[in-house]
């Protein structure tokens, strides 16, 4: 019996351990070992060494653009968690209809991606969308097109991508939200603790397991970026909304590339920004943990 307690949690967990060897650590060292190669997919496989790397880094603009779009992404995408927290905070209350609220404010994170993209491109739109009709009524005049202009591109993109993610976010929030001791909100009132610092010190050290979820998962949402810049711009214009994942696509996989290693190249170095943002992220969470 005591054999059979000691194989269970095994037993469950082996399906799911098998298919994340398979699906995920199998793929990114495959990934990591043609990286070195020179493949259109189909030939035959001709190994370069770090040149796909160094081409990458010295003589490849549009990767250098890509590259600063996800920085970008990365610290703009940030603001989330914040938002999302926000948000909860002002809907983590038992009023009359909070509940519809709450399911408006989530809808955004239910509807497609492609969805959302294609109703920013008609937000935004120039000639017929709700920004054009705004920027009338307030009489705002030489408004440049957001998906048009190389210098605003981007940042409306990253609008767009924030909508969705600041829904996720906040029920992320909320969830910790009802789990809150209330005991120790009680005690932090008799200790006279109110507004920021009753949830500097009482309110955020409990939703430290949202916050951790909520940090990651935006960190990765930002660094795989792909279906917002593939629906609205297609990485235009000139290039100037390009992204890493989805640079990493039209030189692999699309007309303009077949060229397998260079994309695995560009997915690697992806990697490696993500694994040192989480990896920073844990250490950062580890340390405060210690210390409490």
């Amino acid at each position: 019996m005591k054999i059979g307690r000691r194989l269970a949690p095994v037993v469950f967990l082996a399906p799911g351990f098998i298919f994340f060897l398979i699906y995920v650590i199998l793929p990114i060292f495959g990934s990591i070992g043609l990286s070195f190669y020179d493949w259109d997919g189909l030939g035959e496989k001709t190994f370069v060494g770090l040149e796909n790397y160094r081409e990458l880094i010295f003589d490849d603009p549009d990767f250098i653009t890509a590259l600063k779009n996800n920085i970008l992404w990365l610290v703009f995408f940030m603001l989330a968690p914040v938002i999302g927290l926000s948000i909860a905070l002002f809907l983590n209350q038992s009023v009359p209809g909070i509940r519809l609220v709450k399911s408006l404010f989530f809808f955004p994170f239910v509807i497609s991606q492609v969805v959302v993209g294609l109703v920013f491109t008609w937000f935004y739109d120039p000639n017929y969308g709700l920004l054009e009709k705004v920027r009338g009524i307030f009489g705002v005049e030489n408004m440049p097109a957001i998906l048009a202009n190389e210098s605003y591109v981007t940042y409306g993109i990253i609008a767009a991508a924030l909508w969705p993610q600041i829904a996720y976010c906040m029920i992320l929030y909320l969830t910790g939200l009802n789990n809150i001791n209330k005991d120790m909100v009680e005690a932090g009132r008799l200790d006279n603790a109110k507004g920021l610092r009753m949830l500097w010190y009482v309110i955020l050290p409990q939703l430290r397991p949202a916050t951790f979820i909520a940090v990651v998962v935006t960190i990765i949402g930002a660094l795989r970026s792909f279906d917002m810049i593939s629906i609205m711009t297609q990485g235009g214009p000139y290039g100037s909304s390009q992204v890493l994942a989805y640079y990493m696509y039209e030189q692999a996989l699309s007309e303009y590339g077949y060229r397998m290693g260079y994309g695995s190249a560009i997915a690697v170095i992806l990697f490696l920004i993500m694994m040192v943002y989480i990896t920073l992220f844990l250490v950062r969470i580890y340390m405060d943990e210690k210390r409490s």
